[in-house]
């Protein structure tokens, strides 16, 4: 049995052990989501990406979070392809990538560093929801610990999505650092709006927290988020579109983390981010013998 490879990978970071970290596993034709679901929870990583089909242009890929496989996330697709720059180009300097993952397919461009990669990819456009109304927002405020004073002045609140739907709420900057999930219903309540999970947005100072839907996890660099983030700033006058917007994420989850995202001439997201090795293996075939497999 050839021997399963897996890369520990921090993305949207600015040195090992800072950002977001993340396992990429290596050649998973014919794995079973239930097998994948139990690595993700052994790393105990936000996410954990699984590629199959790999080849010099791309991968099949499928994200896991501990809880749920999700059809698109984006630092799992930014750490993929610098780990496939590694393996399948080693000697390019630059080199472009397509994830097929279940619901799209996502282009990248990875380019080496020196000792690490930078890594971009194309979200497409963004696709906005209607403003919530004040009415439909209070229990998610409440679940929230936030109250209608804590919005932002003049910004609406809306499902913004490029493959996975966010509520964004722009607040204060003082309610951004309050804001935290109670509760278990959260999911159910952005459902009801189209949502997948809630972004809060501090917009004047371009800071954004996210977390699982039971917040038993605050997630500290949320690329599938960046690109709704920087869409809703760019159609709402608050950035200049031709100018890169750069969001912040993770201080207080105590992984500071860098994100940016610029605009193309057709409307395309493009969030890019660092991606630093901090180690890699292989799995012992014993752990791939289970019933799950």
């Amino acid at each position: 049995m050839n021997p399963t490879a897996f890369f520990h990978v921090d993305v949207f970071a600015t040195g090992p052990l800072t950002g977001n970290g993340l396992t990429v596993f290596l050649h998973t034709d014919g794995w079973t989501a239930p097998l994948m679901q139990r690595l993700t929870r052994e790393m105990k990583q936000f996410e954990s990406i699984f590629l199959s089909e790999i080849d010099r242009t791309g991968a099949r890929a499928r994200i896991f979070t501990v809880e749920e496989e999700l059809p698109f996330a984006g630092h799992p697709v930014l750490g993929a392809a610098a780990v496939l720059h590694r393996t399948q180009t080693p000697e390019a300097e630059a080199s472009s990538w397509v994830f097929r993952l279940p619901s799209t397919e996502v282009p990248v461009v990875t380019k080496k560093m020196d000792d690490h990669y930078l890594a971009e990819m194309n979200q497409g456009t963004a696709i906005f929801g209607d403003a919530v109304s004040l009415t439909e927002l209070q229990p998610i405020l409440a679940r929230l610990g936030l109250q209608s004073r804590d919005l932002a002045s003049d910004l609406p609140v809306q499902v913004v999505s490029t493959g996975l739907p966010y509520l964004i709420v722009p607040v204060h900057a003082e309610a951004l650092a309050r804001a935290a999930i109670n509760g278990s219903d959260l999911e159910a309540l952005l459902a009801a709006l189209g949502a997948k999970f809630v972004l809060v947005f501090d917009t004047m100072n371009r800071e954004v927290r996210t977390w699982d839907n039971l917040g038993r996890v605050e997630d500290v660099a949320t690329g599938s988020a960046a690109g709704p983030a920087a869409a809703y700033l760019f159609r709402h006058g608050m950035a200049d579109p031709d100018s890169p917007v750069k969001l912040a994420q993770g201080r207080f989850a105590g992984r500071p983390s860098n994100i940016q995202v610029t605009r193309d001439p057709h409307d395309r997201l493009l969030v890019s981010g660092e991606v630093w090795p901090v180690s890699h293996g292989f799995l012992d075939p014993g752990a791939l013998n289970g019933r799950d497999k």
